[in-house]
């Protein structure tokens, strides 16, 4: 006999068949809903309550808590070239780089007191038993590719990036700008029947303000997309050099890709075409929109004021 599925809605149980359920356990008292960072896309998505940053802390036993090694992020904004990025380092031999994963998202919540009193007594909070999730699923996707180490490329990361660092001390970051004009352009481009383009810029700016925090507290390398598409071979040297392994001449030409689908990196024609291609032009001074312009001063794509 099939069981009928059900799904939670706040504190009551709800059969999808219709039928009634029996009656769910109370649970106990949550912190206040935090709300969704202001980059967010997915404004259908239910958000649970996040742990707070008291309970997010570092693995208390890494060598047993960790699965994965020194697993490499790209952190960077929306449209700015991180799926070709990513493409390139998928080919080396060394480097499994899929598509966007949004492990972050992934969230363990005991349903009931007394699976909550029992994972306190093993040592374990929400933040905890959500880091032992997230690297198995990295991990396991990392041993299915027969690589060594996995590239995770997701824009939003860059919202919860000291909680990243946190769940993997030995993480290293890449961070990847690109002219924030141009991405806003890109971003605007992409969001045609979801947002004008003054909507558009305001919340690229938000994943472009949250990877320049990133960037201001961990240490890790910067690369930029014009850059990337000038002298491809430059510069993926230069992150071969900074993750310690030997360049490879496949990263220039990453060919096709079977997981290009829209929501977890770009799905674009252009990057279809399996070639390294020439970008938007860098916009000139007087192009660049006001909101955009501390921005672009702070990446360096517009003299100080």
């Amino acid at each position: 006999m099939n069981r009928a599925l059900e799904r939670t809605t706040g504190t009551r149980l709800v059969r999808v068949d219709g039928a009634t359920p029996e009656p769910a356990p109370e649970p106990p008292p949550q912190p206040a809903p935090q709300p969704a960072e202001s980059g967010s896309s997915s404004k259908k998505t239910l958000l649970i309550t996040a742990p707070t940053e008291d309970e997010v802390r570092p693995p208390a036993h890494p060598e047993t808590d960790r699965l994965l090694r020194r697993p490499i992020f790209l952190m960077t904004p929306v449209r700015s070239g991180s799926t070709l990025l990513r493409l390139m380092m998928d080919r080396h031999s060394m480097l499994h780089a899929p598509h966007e994963l949004h492990v972050r998202r992934l969230r363990v919540v005991p349903t009931t007191s007394l699976a909550r009193k029992a994972m306190e007594l093993l040592g374990h909070d929400e933040a905890d038993l959500e880091h032992l999730l997230w690297d198995r699923v990295l991990h396991r996707e990392l041993q299915l590719s027969g690589k060594r180490f996995i590239v995770d490329k997701t824009p939003s990361n860059t919202f919860v990036y000291r909680r990243i660092a946190t769940c993997w001390p030995d993480a290293r970051f890449i961070f990847l700008l690109r002219h924030p004009a141009s991405i806003a352009a890109s971003w605007a481009d992409a969001s045609v029947g979801k947002r004008d383009r003054k909507e558009a810029t305001r919340d690229a700016l938000s994943y472009m303000r949250s990877l320049e925090k990133a960037r201001s507290n961990l240490s890790g390398l910067t690369v930029r997309y014009e850059d990337l598409t000038v002298d491809a071979e430059k510069v993926t040297r230069e992150i071969c050099a900074y993750l310690d392994l030997p360049w490879e001449s496949e990263m220039l030409e990453y060919g096709g890709d079977q997981q290009l689908v829209k929501g977890v990196g770009d799905w674009s024609e252009k990057i279809r075409s399996g070639s390294v291609q020439q970008g938007r032009p860098v916009p000139s001074a007087e192009d660049v929109p006001k909101v955009l312009r501390s921005i672009s001063r702070k990446w360096g794509y517009l003299p100080d004021a």
